[in-house]
């Protein structure tokens, strides 16, 4: 077969590039209102159009969303976060705790085989954040920290593709532990439970820290549906 010329990108999908990238790269993070379209135009150095298909199309993938009358903002850091949040979206809060659970159990077993000082101390620091967010009822700073302590925990089994997995998976991560503090903030067993599981990977304890992570999502769970029936949630 003969070569072909290859197709030049175009303007917009240059431009669709640049803004994964930043999307990506956590330059933007998820949350972050963009940059409104003159400064768009203006910085990329592109026409009013471009910039427009530009942010319609990944709107569209998912990655950005567009507030009537407040501005777009990041939804998702890749196609992928952006398809969980939409398999969530149609999902329960126990189905996502289930996906939780089985990585985490593994997460927590090769962490206390494998972690580092670096590595306690970064789940010692996370670990502390969550208890002081709890204490001041900071809920938003709460499930921010949580999420922490569990991608440190994750970061500590020194496994690239469990980690790149979990990273993928924070924001449906945010959906479940969000879920448990809108039905009422945790309680003392989730707690004490979250401690077991850092003791144990201090201590190089797989099984123990296996049976801790499981003992803290069923505790969650169990909070979830008692407090969801009791019209919390």
């Amino acid at each position: 077969m003969p070569l072909q010329s290859t197709a030049r990108p175009s303007l917009t999908a240059q431009v669709i590039e640049q803004l994964e990238t930043l999307i990506a790269s956590g330059e933007w993070p998820v949350g972050t209102r963009i940059p409104p379209e003159p400064e768009l135009v203006r910085e990329l150095d592109v026409g009013r159009n471009t910039v427009r298909e530009a942010v319609r199309a990944l709107v569209h993938a998912g990655l950005l969303e567009a507030r009537q009358g407040d501005g777009t903002y990041v939804r998702a850091t890749s196609d992928l976060n952006a398809a969980l949040q939409r398999c969530v979206a149609r999902t329960s809060v126990l189905e996502a705790f289930e996906v939780r659970g089985g990585l985490e159990r593994d997460a927590a077993r090769l962490a206390a085989q494998r972690r580092t000082d670096d590595d306690l101390a970064a789940i010692d620091a996370a670990l502390a954040r969550r208890s002081a967010a709890r204490q001041a009822r900071d809920r938003a700073g709460f499930v921010q920290a949580d999420v922490a302590l569990h991608q440190a925990v994750v970061a500590a089994t020194h496994n690239a593709l469990l980690i790149e997995l979990y990273g993928h998976l924070t924001e449906t991560m945010l959906t479940t532990i969000a879920a448990v503090e809108r039905a009422g903030f945790e309680d003392g067993v989730v707690t004490r439970a979250h401690a077991d599981l850092v003791t144990a990977i201090r201590r190089r304890s797989p099984g123990a820290a296996e049976r801790a992570t499981e003992r803290l999502l069923q505790a969650a769970r169990e909070q979830y549906d008692r407090d969801s029936e009791d019209g919390g949630a």
